[in-house]
């Protein structure tokens, strides 16, 4: 690894997504110095490329962004760890257990960080939740629901599966399920014990699940992930707490008011004796576009990655958060099969 540098990063997966994060690598500071791409991509943008991901790991980078396909990211982690390359990884982070066991054997022997870039844990709505949570407002969690929706129109929705052989085609329908799951465990502190799965659509071809969590608190989560109607318009993502004094839950409203968050107390459990309905309006991300709320999720994994590189600082969301959050979705799909039988989650 480079020292006294400590921004020159690759990025392997040039895809809309893996630019997108170059773009803002480069705005916040970081030199994006070459990037991997196996296909032919409409607008590769000017960062030098290679298709082999392998070259990266002599490129004498001292961080990696891995944005190419969902179900390729853990061995490619474990090699730049390995050679000493800080790791910011998109979703999933592991898929499988024997690969998530390696993940995090690699990432606590390497003297590199490992980061998952799961930005909705960064998003506005849910920092706001999370420190209504943590300052003990609404008490002990007791359900904790997050969703990750698109309402797509049929073309829509197959344009964007694509090819028999896209990544979308080859995973499970539980598998995309951190978007979800991440903020859960972020905003609980806990891990998940174990998981149940329901399909939504066509038995072998659900476009959406419900997955029914227990999590080591003893608390229960329901996270919905997929394709069904009523997206939020909180980049596709709301999410509620009840507590043993409360809720807090972001709002479901059109356009900026879906990143506001409402909080209710009944009157036994309010300060004033009476019914408390309040609502708050998160603080704008610093660095991020105030055109663009959802790029607050985006502007927080980077700039957290490079307080890493730079002042040693651990990561957003380190590597056992990253693999448990990957895992529910691994092993709901035979709950799935299963008929929505609950499987344990492995702990790593």
């Amino acid at each position: 690894m480079v020292t006294g540098v400590g921004r020159r990063i690759g990025v392997i997966g040039l895809g809309p997504q893996g630019r997108y994060l170059a773009r803002w690598a480069d705005r916040l500071g970081f030199e994006v110095v070459i990037g991997c791409e196996t296909r032919d991509v409409d607008d590769p943008g000017s960062i030098p490329r290679t298709r082999d991901w392998a070259e990266l790991l002599g490129a004498g980078l001292d961080g990696v962004v891995l944005a190419d396909d969902f179900d390729t990211h853990a061995p490619r982690a474990v090699a730049f760890l390995d050679a000493g390359v800080h790791v910011l990884s998109e979703t999933a982070a592991c898929a499988s257990e024997a690969e998530g066991r390696d993940l995090v054997a690699a990432a606590d022997a390497s003297p590199a960080s490992y980061s998952f870039a799961e930005n909705y844990v960064a998003l506005p709505h849910v920092r706001s939740i999370a420190q209504v949570v943590a300052a003990g407002e609404v008490g002990d969690i007791e359900l904790i629901e997050a969703e990750y929706l698109h309402g797509l129109g049929p073309a829509a929705l197959q344009d964007l599966l694509g090819a028999p052989g896209h990544w979308r085609n080859r995973i499970s329908p539980t598998a995309y399920c951190t978007h979800t799951l991440s903020p859960v465990l972020a905003i609980t502190g806990a891990r998940p014990v174990s998981v149940a799965a329901h399909g939504i659509g066509p038995p072998g071809r659900e476009t959406a699940v419900v997955l029914v969590v227990r999590l080591s608190t003893g608390a229960l989560a329901v996270a919905r992930h997929g394709f069904l109607q009523g997206e939020p318009d909180s980049h596709w993502s709301w999410v509620s707490v009840r507590g043993t004094r409360g809720l807090v839950e972001s709002r479901r409203m059109p356009g900026a008011d879906a990143w506001s968050i409402r909080l209710r107390s009944e009157p036994w459990a309010s300060p004033t004796g009476a019914v408390r309905e309040q609502v708050r309006v998160p603080e704008r991300v610093s660095g991020g576009d105030r055109d663009e709320p959802g790029s607050a999720g985006t502007v927080g994994v980077l700039e957290a990655f490079r307080a890493c590189l730079d002042d040693g600082a651990p990561p957003l969301v380190p590597v056992r958060a990253a693999v448990d959050a990957s895992l529910v979705g691994v092993v709901a799909a035979g709950s799935l099969a299963a008929g929505g039988t609950p499987v344990a989650v492995p702990r790593i």
